[in-house]
């Protein structure tokens, strides 16, 4: 009888302290969420562990831009160089094409900004000019590709790929007729969603 009352204070006991265990881990969870989230809303919080969108992606593309723009690179000035970018399955291959875009005096004028579109291993499919952000992904396609919308002077052109490229000055292009249809993707939209930039 003894053995029993001892077991069943022991059980009591055990049960009090698992409880209390849990509270003093919500207490610390708590108190943790509690304090990044002062610390974040203050701007003192330490995130140099956040992730970044894709470093694999952002390394791609910064070698590639280091390639395609040696010659350039000694007239560039350090606000210069930086860019955005957006993936997108093109082709439904199931691996992302690139588009990177620029929005700086060097890369943009009264016509608008250049950028690229580059493959999944940083080859490239186009480089294009005369742009305004952002650009839009329709539901069509041609060759296996989807087509696009460009908007440069104030009206939107469609371009369709041909021979593995799509047309470098979207400006020279058909004209979309009627309105934009909503179902479009967007793409480098820079000011819209407010896309991180990049140092190349």
């Amino acid at each position: 009888m003894k053995n029993k009352i001892l077991m069943a204070f022991m059980i009591l006991g055990m049960i009090s302290c698992q409880n209390k265990d849990k509270t003093d881990s919500k207490s610390i969870i708590k108190t943790v969420a509690e304090d990044t989230l002062s610390k974040t809303v203050a701007g003192t919080a330490d995130v140099s562990d956040a992730p970044v969108k894709d470093d694999k992606a952002v390394e791609l593309i910064r070698t590639q831009l280091n390639i395609l723009l040696k010659k350039d690179l000694p007239a560039m000035t350090k606000d210069d160089r930086f860019f955005y970018y957006s993936a997108f399955d093109l082709n439904n291959d199931k691996k992302d094409e690139y588009f990177v875009g620029f929005s700086n005096p060097y890369f943009c004028g009264s016509g608008g900004c250049s950028g690229y579109i580059l493959n999944n291993d940083g080859s490239v499919i186009n480089k294009f000019t005369v742009t305004d952000f952002p650009i839009l992904v329709t539901t069509s396609t041609s060759d296996k590709f989807y087509d696009l919308i460009f908007e440069t002077g104030g009206k939107f052109h469609l371009l369709k790929i041909k021979n593995g490229k799509y047309p470098s000055n979207p400006s020279v292009q058909e004209i979309w007729k009627g309105d934009v249809p909503k179902e479009n993707t967007k793409v480098l939209d820079i000011q819209g969603k407010k896309l991180e930039k990049y140092s190349f």
